[in-house]
Formats: structure tokens, C-alpha cells, sequence
């Protein structure tokens, strides 16, 4: 393991580059309990589990519960808008054209619907309720996450 940059504010551990001086551990970890409490939220009183892409299916199909669930999403889109008015957000990086976004958003839909859920019903809600299937398909996710950065990144070059 090398630690390099240590003066221009940089590192690389493991080769993963990490960026201490830009590093925010405590809006980090506010943001972690804020969408644990939201979710928590949400179970205690609509006793639902706040999967997005559940939540998304049953909006849009009309099921029970349609305009609670529309505020909540609202909410999540909303969320980012409330916070640009009291810090600057992120820049917002593509490193694909529109193609590979298109690709990729479609993947995730499917997967979704073939997972039976995404990564906030499975790997935010699924796990904190000790749930095994949403182990193993969080375990999913992150693995098709890495090969598929490997594949791009290593094997492609891109």
C-alpha cells in the first residue's frame, strides 16, 4: 500500500486516489443519516419499505398510496435544489456521452425489475432489516459495479 501526495492535499491508498482536503467525513455521515432516517421514517409510517424503484413502479401504475409516494420522491429530486441554497453543490461530471448514459439507465431499470428492487430497497433497507436475499443482491450490485468499471476502465481503456 503507497500513500503519495501527501503535500498537494492528494493520496493514492491502494490505488484508489483520495482527495483530503476536499474530503467532507461529516457531510458524509449527516447525509448517511438523513436517507436512514428518512427510510426509517417511511417503513414506521407507511409501513413500506422506501425501495425508489418501487416506490417509482407504483406511482406511476397507480397502486395505493400514490400521492404519498410522489411526495416522497418529490422530496428526493427537491433535496439537492434546498441544499444549492445554502452551499454549493458538486459539479456534475459525465465521463460518457449521452449513448452510454442511456445505456446505463436502461440497464439499471432492468436490473431493477429483475433484482426485484435497487440499491435503497436492498442495500439501504434490505440489509439494515438483516434480510439475506437483500444481501445477496447488494452483494450483485457491487460486483456488476466493479467488473463492469474493470471492463470499461482496464480492459477498454476508457
Amino acid at each position: 500500500m503507497s500513500i503519495e501526495g501527501a503535500t498537494t492535499g492528494g493520496a493514492t491508498i491502494g490505488g484508489v486516489a483520495i482527495d483530503w482536503l476536499h474530503f467532507t467525513p461529516w457531510t458524509a455521515l449527516a447525509g448517511g443519516a438523513l436517507i436512514g432516517l428518512a427510510a426509517g421514517l417511511f417503513v414506521v409510517l407507511n409501513g413500506r419499505i422506501a425501495g425508489i424503484s418501487g416506490l417509482l413502479g407504483s406511482v406511476l401504475e397507480g397502486g395505493e398510496g400514490r400521492a404519498e409516494k410522489a411526495l416522497f420522491l418529490l422530496g428526493l429530486l427537491l433535496a439537492p435544489l434546498l441544499w444549492g441554497l445554502f452551499a454549493e453543490l458538486p459539479a456534475i461530471e459525465f465521463q460518457s456521452g449521452w449513448l452510454g448514459l442511456v445505456v446505463a439507465g436502461l440497464l439499471v431499470g432492468l436490473g431493477t425489475r429483475y433484482g426485484s428492487g435497487c440499491t435503497s430497497g436492498h442495500g439501504v433497507c434490505g440489509i439494515s432489516r438483516l434480510s439475506p436475499r437483500s444481501l445477496v443482491a447488494t452483494l450483485g450490485f457491487m460486483a456488476s459495479g466493479f467488473a463492469t468499471v474493470f471492463v470499461l476502465r482496464h480492459l477498454f481503456g476508457g
